[in-house]
């Protein structure tokens, strides 16, 4: 019995220097350690470590300089984009009207000698069949150019414009007013707002 006594006194004493060194130990930590640094390492409920670090406010500041001028460059990329898809959309039209215009220029011929065929008709055979089926050919024909966008210029009557009219001939008479188209000897046709043909005219005074 004394001697389980015994052997429990000495280990309450161990006890006690171990809680005394544990003490001495934490106390020169606290002295020595930053306690930022000191939370370092330390776990989370959860079993995780903790890493702490200080904030360099040079650090910061050159990070939102590059996010600036990322969106700087951003903001560049797009509007240069923008300006490539409405060039490229110009472009595409501009095109498409050089096209449209290129068949309409060899469709011209076309018309001019079916207006020939048709004015060099007898006056006789006017009311033949096949008079009347060209000449209902004829207007389809005119029609569809004029949904198509082509119109013919006019000339006889208007006062001369060079944009729309090329003079071969001058003539001179005082029924009418000066620089005025007295015949068209060639029909001019515009393509939208574009002269495919300048009108071939004659002009007086």
């Amino acid at each position: 019995m004394e001697e389980n006594k015994k052997n429990q006194e000495a280990a309450d004493v161990e006890e006690v220097s171990e809680n005394t060194d544990a003490i001495k130990e934490a106390e020169v930590l606290e002295e020595t350690e930053d306690p930022k640094e000191a939370d370092q390492g330390k776990e989370t409920p959860d079993g995780e470590k903790k890493f702490f670090k200080k904030k360099n406010k040079k650090e910061d500041s050159k990070k939102d300089e590059q996010i600036e001028e990322l969106k700087d460059r951003l903001m560049r990329n797009m509007a240069e984009f923008d300006n490539f898809r409405k060039r490229s959309e110009k472009e595409k039209s501009q095109m498409f009207e050089i096209g449209a215009k290129d068949i309409v220029e060899k469709i011209l011929p076309v018309i001019d000698n079916f207006e020939r065929g048709l004015a060099a008709i007898p006056e006789d055979l006017k009311e033949n069949p096949f008079t009347l089926g060209m000449e209902q050919i004829y207007k389809q024909f005119i029609t569809v150019l004029e949904s198509a966008g082509v119109t013919p210029i006019d000339a006889v009557g208007k006062e001369f414009d060079p944009n729309l009219h090329n003079a071969v001939m001058h003539d001179e008479d005082a029924s009418m007013g000066e620089n005025i188209v007295s015949e068209e000897l060639q029909k001019g046709y515009m393509y939208r707002d574009t002269v495919v043909r300048h009108s071939m005219v004659k002009v007086v005074n």
